[in-house]
């Protein structure tokens, strides 16, 4: 520098200089400045970035413990309008409960067996029950199920039906110990049953279904997960996958799961109850204490619908020469019937399907059942304890069978199923059915009568089958319809049990409690004459009501 130069102007240069000199001497500083052109994937990929780290990181997060805050009963600010009890299981990760399922010592057992047996490696072994975990356990959601499908449910029902709560034992339902592990027991008559049962039992707690693999398909398995049901292979002969089904069916009992099961298996084709299957129960009854903190206790419940929107499909799956439907004619039968119901609705000619009715009985305590019979179902051998779950489960079909209500289109199916060659009047087909009423309500069945009106409820029963066509009239005479008997046959055969002709000697008890037993120990007490029906009402007006 020249000679003077302060030290201020020499640290100055210095930057210039050393810029300069990376350079070769030739470039300025001012190059800094320029703009760089980047390719638009770039950016955008950039961007997508941003966005997802945002969003997984900051928002998602949010959002889960929002939810939390809002379903979990432990964390002081539960939403009040969940209902009062949610299991610590429900609340269980799904990963948690698909690795404790594959890491359970029974599982582990299973795969050592099968390894031994098929030869295969028990690496290959292990993820194939992993795979069938994955393919159980649910992925319960408090918000979908209360907040989304409860609002759905409660707005297509009301739309169909008219939905009733025909009869519940409220007293033994109310006895029921907060931490006893419970299961509905139901007859299956229509795939509508999953949403009914469900609306009538939200204000108590949330069920969890065991649905058939049919339902494996997105996005119908997603939904049901997030409502806490569990795929079922119904059909599968392999030991570890019933190794792996068994112990998530009595980790979820022990839970607290409140559970909902089809003795039957599947949907009632004649209309009348299958014999019923006993593995899901047998299952549960395996791991059952007597004597432990948890009772477990079944409740039957009966189903009746005015009309089961898959009756013609049940019946022509009763015969032989019928070909299967493919996809394609069944989406179009699905279209035409829409088509159908939509011209009703536009010419103002459209009527709901009838009544929707379901009855709670009393539930059966298995720690009572247990102890009357001296009976532990953990020490019994595989053959006695096969008979001793067929000798309950023909006690609680019973049960459910007594259970079922009495709906005006079953009375009328049945007058014209006796005598479908007759022409009966109005007068002739009402007496016939008052005659019905009274052989069903002096068995102990509950008859709906609309409106507390026999001669409404004969009306309603005879104007539905004259609409479907099933009965046809001519000059003020009821016969009916040729080529349909099959289909009135069906709605009868689901009060047969009941009527003197049709089921057990007339001077035989009705199948339902034990005598002499507690609401808490005996089976489902059939309700004794006619009991009013309870309107499904929204939480505001049962308010007002009390």
């Amino acid at each position: 520098p020249p000679h003077g130069a302060s030290s201020g102007s020499r640290a100055g240069a210095r930057p210039a200089r050393g810029v300069a000199g990376a350079r070769g001497g030739r470039h300025t500083g001012a190059e800094v400045n320029e703009s760089v052109t980047l390719p638009l994937w770039v950016a955008s990929a950039a961007g997508l970035l941003a966005v997802w780290v945002l969003v997984a990181r900051l928002l998602l997060p949010g959002l889960r413990w929002f939810r939390r805050r809002r379903t979990d009963p432990g964390t002081g600010a539960r939403n009040p309008r969940l209902p009062p009890r949610i299991p610590a299981f429900h609340r269980t990760g799904r990963r948690v409960l698909v690795e404790r399922l594959t890491g359970d010592p029974e599982t582990m057992a299973a795969v050592e067996a099968e390894a031994r047996r098929s030869g295969l490696p028990r690496e290959a072994l292990v993820r194939e029950a992993r795979r069938y975990a994955r393919e159980i356990v649910p992925s319960f959601n408090a918000c979908a199920y209360f907040r989304v499908a409860y609002v759905v449910a409660r707005g297509v029902l009301r739309a169909l039906y008219r939905v009733r709560l025909g009869y519940a034992d409220d007293a033994a339902l109310a006895a029921i110990e907060p931490d006893a592990s419970v299961v509905f027991l139901m007859n299956h008559r229509s795939n509508v049953d999953y949403v009914l049962v469900a609306y009538l039992a939200a204000s108590r707690s949330a069920l969890s279904y065991a649905v058939g693999e049919w339902a494996r398909v997105w996005p119908l398995q997603t939904l049901i997960r997030a409502l806490g049901g569990f795929f079922v292979r119904r059909r599968s002969r392999s030991p570890l996958y019933r190794r792996v089904l068994a112990r998530y069916v009595q980790a979820a009992t022990a839970g607290g799961v409140v559970q909902a099961l089809y003795p039957e298996g599947g949907l009632t084709r004649d209309g009348s109850l299958r014999k019923p299957k006993l593995g899901l129960i047998s299952y549960m009854l395996a791991a059952f204490d007597p004597e432990g903190g948890r009772d477990l206790l079944f409740v039957p419940a009966g189903i009746n619908y005015d009309r089961v929107l898959e009756d013609r499909s049940m019946v022509r799956a009763l015969d032989p020469a019928a070909r299967p439907r493919g996809r394609a004619r069944a989406l179009a039968l699905l279209l035409r019937f829409l088509g159908g119901q939509g011209k009703l609705l536009l010419a103002r000619r459209w009527y709901r399907f009838g009544y929707a009715c379901v009855n709670f009985g009393a539930p059966l305590s298995m720690r009572a059942y247990a102890r009357r019979r001296r009976l532990d179902f953990r020490a019994l051998a595989p053959e006695a304890r096969r008979r001793a779950v067929e000798r309950l489960g023909g006690e609680l079909s019973a049960a459910v069978a007594a259970a079922i209500p009495v709906l005006p289109v079953s009375l009328v199916a049945t007058v014209f199923v006796r005598g479908p060659e007759r022409e009966l009047g109005l007068l002739e087909v009402k007496a016939k059915v008052q005659s019905l009423i009274d052989d069903c309500e002096g068995r102990g069945a509950y008859v709906h009568v609309a409106r507390s009106d026999r001669d409404y409820a004969v009306a309603v029963g005879l104007r539905m089958l004259v609409l479907r066509r099933l009965v046809q009239e001519s000059r003020g005479l009821y016969r009916a319809h040729p080529g349909e008997e099959d289909l009135l046959r069906y709605y009868a055969n689901s009060i047969r049990h009941f009527l003197p002709d049709e089921g057990p000697p007339a001077g035989a008890p009705a199948p339902g409690p034990a005598q002499g037993a507690g609401p808490a120990e005996g089976l489902a007490a059939p309700c004794r004459g006619r009991v009013r029906a309870h309107r499904v009402a929204s939480p505001k007006r049962k308010a007002r009501a009390r």
